[in-house]
């Protein structure tokens, strides 16, 4: 057999190898004979996923996982400072920046099929599908702040994993700083709109399921 996957926690696992990442995220430590020195980390569907030598030992591989956790944690914040001075305009920006929200705050559980900008929601700063895992924020959100933005793509992350606005919903954007200062930003660019200090249809504060199973976050 050319590798072997161990789960972090299973009865295979070594004493002190993590179960989850500091953000709850699961831990999966796989050894392959192909490996000689070279130690891998990246996120695979939801899990952080370490690659080491089938050599190491015991304590070598704790002594890694810890590390290439650390490491993966870093990049998900480099990441996310990095997108505030380089907006993501492009669909695929977009995608790896969720990607690296999804990790800091999510604990990389929101995995999106795909994420992109959309011209078409004058009432909407953006939708989820939870079904087939698709998200879409409006483009009328570039000009505005990037936390604005997180927000609303954090928003739209959670909706994978919690298709509702229970409470339930709401303690998976807690993590988030800016969630409160985002939500009265928006609200003030709906007040403004509906007195129309602003283009007219943008929307009018309404956050709902609609009938297609689509999780719709509208200004």
């Amino acid at each position: 057999m050319a590798g072997a996957s161990t789960r972090a926690g299973s009865p295979a696992a070594p004493a002190g190898t993590p179960l989850t990442t500091a953000d709850g995220a699961p831990v999966e430590v796989r050894r392959s004979a192909r490996r000689r020195r070279t130690v891998a980390a990246f996120w695979e569907n939801g899990t952080a996923v370490v690659a080491i030598p089938a050599s190491f030992s015991r304590a070598q591989e704790r002594e890694w996982v810890h590390r290439m956790l650390e490491k993966l944690r870093l990049q998900g914040e480099r990441g996310t400072r990095g997108a505030g001075r380089r907006r993501p305009r492009s669909d695929a920006a977009l995608a790896a920046h969720a990607a690296g929200l999804s990790a800091k705050y999510l604990g990389g559980r929101a995995v999106p099929s795909s994420v992109r900008w959309v011209g078409n929601q004058n009432s909407r700063w953006g939708s989820a599908t939870p079904s087939d895992g698709t998200i879409r924020l409006s483009d009328k959100l570039q000009p505005m702040p990037q936390w604005v933005i997180d927000y609303v793509l954090l928003h739209e992350l959670a909706h994978l994993l919690v298709a509702g606005h229970n409470a339930a919903f709401w303690r998976l954007l807690e993590a988030y700083p800016e969630t409160g200062r985002a939500k009265a930003f928006l609200e003030g660019v709906s007040f403004a709109t509906s007195r129309g200090l602003m283009p007219a249809g943008d929307g009018d504060d309404i956050d709902d399921i609609d009938e297609t199973g689509s999780a719709a976050f509208s200004d």
